[in-house]
């Protein structure tokens, strides 16, 4: 059965007597993207007895331009992997009374309602599914709606928040939400928050900014063998748990991981979260509420919680005016070729290999030689080395992958890179194998601020038709845990003795970085980076704080751009030209004082986003330890 759904625009509206229904509530993260593993979903609900809401965070700007693609020809506008979350979750979610907040649906959120329903169905469980849908006048792709363009507009936590309201619903399907709206929403419902209590929305959404990456805040993305204070064993990430916040009414917020379980969670994995995918730290844009985090602070209460403060609202502008709207539009086609060599000369028969492709495509398709990019694998793919790119800098290697990626306006184009570079096998130097090839359209989201008044959203329930009596128990899946229960405390007992340096920010003694001598930037700091369109951020967090004035003497606008500029090269054996960097990339660099931090941001620099890069590194994630591995002299 459904409900008529109700139509509604962006612009901020006062809850109507908002009631506090809870003194804290619980929410945790059991997805921080597309990508992520059910199964620790399934163990943080286990693990963690008071869990009201349980938020599985899978869609980005990459995943939301596969799922436009998909659906234009007639496959899914959702995510596919629903069935699989839900068919694993559902049974022991109901039974704890937990709700499942997700933006699976995508573009297609009314599909994704459907398979959750069957699945639903399919365990025998009685269950009411809400949508929140951006909604106006667009088009539709095989019969369901999709806003114009196949356009998703960032909207805020409001429309879960009438689900919560109106219809308390087992799970609610959203669209393009924003990610730390995901979270707020069930702390506006639960503690009678309303839209202009501006310093309970600023830490809340510091709360939701911090868990929606998953186990990057629980040492995840943070284990790095060979740095004294981020090195740990093995095993400790097998049994990662992922985070979970507890939020009291008067905006206090503790983040937590699951006791007995593995990885870490300290200053440090918050620091590096914190800043995450963050341009400004003074105003950090969301939906709900603009924030300025530079004042925020970290402070252990257990090895398993640590307690947040400082987040306020911005000084320049509490509430956007504008959101932010996502645009697909078609940005080429992309055609590719890899292949390997082995042994003595290896490097100069992948020189020779290049430069004979881009010969014939010259021969074939004059004037796209511009278009291709290429580089070694195993020996500059990723330019993480301190040699500012130099040929004559790099040592003897024997085991190499050249790679050519082209970006062409037409899709003959593309084709004819791969046939140029297939023809290597009897063309080309000796000893070359392993060649692959492939070719695809590729997808640019194109960025447009628009009115929230011009920006429609809908909710609706739909329920399941099993009967009560239908109804199966799941009590399995949690006497299994319980079997096994002493033997995960006793294993994990073992791997936490290795140092107390995961309890907070004491531990191992921090002592200031040596000064007068030359040094990698990994003895100093440790660091993050994140990726915004054509954008990447990274954080500068030294292990001693006091260390962070002597940084900033170091880390320069033109530092940056200077150990940046390798990124620019379309080949790792032609010569780049500096004016290129000096035009086209620019550098911001943040002071955040509250950890003792800088937040470096380099405009125009990732070959045109994460959607149509041609490097093998699309979302400039290795970025982090380019920067680290730089020599410096404090």
């Amino acid at each position: 059965m459904a409900n008529k759904e109700i139509l509604c625009d962006c612009v901020i509206k006062l809850r109507e007597n908002p009631k506090r229904r809870k003194e804290k509530v619980y929410v945790g993260c059991g997805a921080g993207f597309g990508g992520d593993r059910p199964r620790a979903a399934l163990k943080l609900l286990k693990r963690v007895e008071e869990m009201n809401y349980l938020v599985l965070e899978c869609l980005a700007e990459r995943t939301l331009a596969d799922r436009w693609l998909s659906m234009s020809s007639g496959g899914d506008g959702y995510d596919p992997r629903v069935s699989e979350w839900m068919r694993l979750l559902l049974p022991l979610a109901v039974e704890k009374g937990t709700c499942i907040i997700t933006n699976m649906g995508a573009i297609d959120p009314v599909g994704a309602k459907k398979k959750v329903l069957e699945v639903a169905t399919e365990l025998g469980l009685t269950i009411s599914v809400a949508v929140a849908r951006e909604i106006g006048s667009g088009s539709t792709f095989g019969g369901q709606y999709c806003s114009e363009g196949g356009a998703s507009t960032y909207i805020g936590a409001a429309p879960i928040v009438e689900c919560l309201e109106k219809y308390q619903p087992h799970v609610i399907i959203t669209s393009r939400v924003a990610d730390a709206a995901l979270f707020l929403a069930p702390m506006v419902y639960e503690l009678g928050w309303n839209w202009n209590d501006l310093e309970l929305l600023a830490q809340g959404t510091l709360a939701g900014h911090l868990l929606e990456c998953g186990c990057q805040l629980t040492g995840g993305y943070f284990m790095h063998p060979g740095d004294q204070y981020r090195d740990m064993a093995f095993p400790l990430l097998q049994d990662l748990s992922l985070p979970y916040a507890e939020i009291g009414y008067d905006g206090k917020v503790c983040v937590l991981k699951a006791e007995g379980s593995g990885g870490i969670l300290n200053t440090s994995t918050c620091a590096e979260q914190l800043l995450y995918e963050i341009s400004d730290p003074s105003a950090y844009i969301t939906p709900d509420v603009v924030i300025d985090i530079r004042d925020v602070s970290f402070h252990p209460v257990s090895d398993c919680k640590i307690q947040c403060s400082g987040a306020k609202p911005s000084d320049y502008t509490s509430v956007p005016e504008k959101l932010l709207r996502l645009i697909p539009k078609e940005c080429g086609w992309k055609g590719w070729g890899e292949i390997s060599y082995g042994g003595h000369g290896s490097i100069q028969r992948a020189k020779a290999s290049e430069f004979l492709v881009r010969s014939w495509m010259e021969e074939t398709v004059p004037g796209v030689d511009n278009c291709i990019l290429s580089y070694v694998i195993g020996l500059d793919s990723l330019k993480a080395a301190a040699s500012n790119g130099a040929e004559s800098s790099w040592k003897p290697c024997e085991d190499i992958r050249l790679r050519m990626d082209g970006l062409f306006k037409l899709k003959e184009h593309a084709v004819q890179l791969t046939k140029e570079f297939t023809a290597l096998y009897t063309n080309g130097p000796a000893g070359g194998g392993g060649i692959s090839t492939g070719h695809k359209m590729e997808i640019v989201l194109e960025k447009r601020l628009v009115s929230r008044e011009s920006v429609m959203w809908k909710t609706g329930i739909e329920h399941t038709n099993t009967s009560e009596s239908e109804t199966i128990e799941h009590h399995l899946p949690v006497a299994r845990e319980k079997s096994g229960k002493n033997s995960i405390e006793n294993q994990n007992i073992l791997l936490t003795m290795r140092g107390e340096q995961w309890t907070g920010s004491s531990g191992v003694g921090r002592s200031p970085a040596p000064s007068g001598q030359k040094i990698p930037l990994y003895s100093v700091a440790h660091s993050r980076a994140g990726d915004k369109g054509n954008d990447i951020n990274f954080s500068l967090i030294p292990h001693y704080p006091p260390d962070i004035e002597r940084l900033k003497l170091i880390i320069t606008h033109q530092w940056v751009k200077n150990v940046m500029s390798v990124l620019l090269s379309t080949s790792s054996f032609m010569e780049m030209d500096a004016k290129t960097v000096d035009e086209n990339v620019s550098v911001e660099i943040y002071d955040v004082k509250g950890i003792h931090a800088l937040n470096v941001v380099v405009r125009n620099v990732l070959d045109g986003g994460v959607n149509c890069s041609r490097r093998i590194d699309r979302h400039g994630k290795t970025i982090s330890d380019l920067i680290l591995c730089q020599q410096v002299v404090l």
